[in-house]
Parts: structure tokens; C-alpha cells; sequence
């Protein structure tokens, strides 16, 4: 019986460095049927930036390479795209950012069969540069995604990059994220937290990591605080996005963020006078708490689909 065609997605807008070392790793994945693999790359510029690049990694590909251009900006828009066209009973996301080492795909797939889970995450490694000193240990971990030291079943979830889903599980096996999300982000925690509602079952392989190298521009605290801040928007967005509105989890998350926002703050404040070295984790924390009380229209802040000069 032969494998189930898994489709690797990896969306892209404008990174041709990092597209090239994610697609390259695909290709040196070990463990795995080659034949059973496609992968499907959405260039979501407005302009098809990306074209020649993915061709020229066709041409050394082991396996299919499709190139999709979406011109409609949004991150939701971008990996709806890339759904569309892929064949594969099982989906694999891998950003842009991300190179994944040999043994990543064959991981995934081993814990998907060993937990019968519908959604299988891993480990990112946060990786800068030897010319990033400032906030250097923060700036890797916040990069990161830790989890269990072990293998197993999770009751949470996780973000999409660095997963295996499978397609049946899924509320719309074509176009499962949800546009709301397109310049926010948490498209993905929308999806997941439906599919947990629903029943799914997510599973976390500590084996199955990959390297996360984020591009300079985002090596600051100018761009890790306010992404703290939406990522603390989250919780009490989903609540109020659940159907119907959960106002008491919005309530709650509100108020919790409040009180972190508060004892962090003070906290992050009196660091930073005496320029403490965990300054910049502990701001962080007080980020967070804020943007679980600051969760609404106002406050979103767009971190995707800007036109190109936007």
C-alpha cells in the first residue's frame, strides 16, 4: 500500500534567502517516501516575486514543486491558496524562515500514525545571528517554541508552522483559515481551536524540530514587544470569536491580563533603571498582559499583508 501524498507548504512574500534554505531542506529529507511528496510554494506579493526562484528550485527538486502566486494580500489568503492546490491527504507547514533538518518530516509522520492524532506539532529553535548581542538569549527564545520533553498527546495547541495536519480532520479541507485573521495573524489559532471544539487530536514529537532564522529587521525589541502584545491578544479574541461569544472567558482573560500587565510593568520599569539583563523578558510579560486587556479593533496591530511600500 503506498503512502498518502503529504503536500510540504511553505508561504513566502519577499524572502527569497529564507524561501531557498526552507525549500532546500525539503528536499533533503530522509525517511520518507520522496514519491509520496509534492511541495506547493505561495508567493503572496503582489508582483510574482518569487517566480523564477521556485523554478530554479524545481528544476533540482526530488519531487513535484508548484508554484502559486496569491496577489491578495494576507496571511489566511496565502496558506488558503496553497490548500487549494495541494493533493495531499496529510499537510505539512514549514515557514519561510524555518529550515528543517533530515530526519523533521519522518518525525511528524511517525507520531501522527503512533497517536492517531489529527494535528501533529514540534520544536523551533530560534537561531540569530553572532552579530546580535543585545537581548541576544531573549530575542532566540522568543523565536522559539518549546514544549513536553516527551512525546505524547497535548490538550493545547500550537502555531501552524512546523506542523502536520491531516486534511480529513479539517472544517474545510480547501480553505480552513479563516480571513479575519489575514493581517493580525492567528488565523492558524482559529482553525485549531475549532478543530479542538470539534474533537481533533493534537500531538506534540520533540524530535520533529526545525531552525527559525528571523530576518534582522525583527532582531529588535521594536518588533518582538508589540508582537507580544498581539500574541497576549489572542486568548480574549478567541473567546469573542467563539460562537457564540464566550464573554465571560473575555472577561477573565481581561482581567488577568490587567493584573500581569501591572506587576510586570512596574516590574520591567524598575529593571530597566537599573539596566537589569532580563530586562527585556520581563517587558515582554507585561506586553502580553496588556494586550489580553487591549484586544479589540483599535489595538490590532497588522503584522501581514501589507502591499509592497506599504
Amino acid at each position: 500500500m503506498s503512502s498518502p501524498l503529504v503536500s510540504l507548504i511553505i508561504p513566502t512574500q519577499r524572502r527569497r534567502d529564507g524561501l531557498i534554505s526552507a525549500a532546500l531542506s525539503t528536499f533533503r529529507q530522509a525517511g520518507v517516501d520522496l514519491n509520496a511528496l509534492e511541495l506547493i510554494i505561495v508567493d503572496n506579493d503582489q508582483v510574482d516575486s518569487a517566480r523564477a526562484t521556485v523554478r530554479a528550485l524545481a528544476d533540482e527538486a526530488p519531487f513535484p514543486v508548484t508554484y502559486v502566486h496569491e496577489p491578495e494580500p494576507g496571511v489566511a489568503n496565502a496558506r488558503n491558496a496553497a490548500m487549494a492546490w495541494a493533493k495531499g491527504d496529510l499537510i505539512a507547514f514549514l515557514d519561510d524562515d524555518e529550515e528543517a533538518p533530515e530526519g523533521w518530516l519522518a518525525a511528524l509522520l511517525a507520531a501522527m500514525a503512533r497517536h492517531q492524532a489529527d494535528v501533529v506539532f514540534g520544536p523551533v529553535r530560534g537561531r540569530a545571528p553572532e552579530t546580535v548581542v543585545a537581548h541576544r538569549d531573549y530575542l532566540e527564545r522568543f523565536f522559539s517554541r518549546e514544549g513536553p520533553a516527551e512525546a505524547g498527546l497535548l490538550d493545547h495547541y500550537y502555531g501552524c508552522g512546523c506542523s502536520l495536519l491531516r486534511r480529513a480532520a479539517l472544517p474545510d479541507p480547501k480553505a480552513p483559515f479563516s480571513a479575519i485573521r489575514n493581517h493580525i495573524g492567528g488565523e492558524d489559532d482559529l482553525l485549531f481551536g475549532q478543530m479542538k471544539r470539534d474533537g481533533a487530536k493534537f500531538a506534540w514529537e520533540p524530535a520533529a524540530w526545525v531552525w527559525e532564522d528571523p530576518v534582522a529587521a525583527r532582531l529588535t525589541l521594536g518588533y518582538t514587544i508589540p508582537r507580544a502584545f498581539a500574541y497576549g491578544q489572542g486568548p480574549a479574541s478567541a473567546c469573542a470569536a467563539a460562537s457564540p461569544p464566550d464573554r465571560l472567558g473575555v472577561a477573565r482573560w481581561m482581567a488577568q491580563g490587567l493584573l500581569q500587565a501591572a506587576v510586570f510593568g512596574t516590574l520591567a520599569g524598575f529593571k530597566w533603571l537599573i539596566r537589569a539583563p532580563d530586562f527585556a523578558p520581563t517587558l515582554d510579560r507585561a506586553a502580553r498582559g496588556l494586550g489580553k486587556t487591549l484586544w479589540w479593533g483599535p489595538f490590532k496591530i497588522h503584522f501581514y499583508g501589507l502591499r509592497a511600500g506599504a
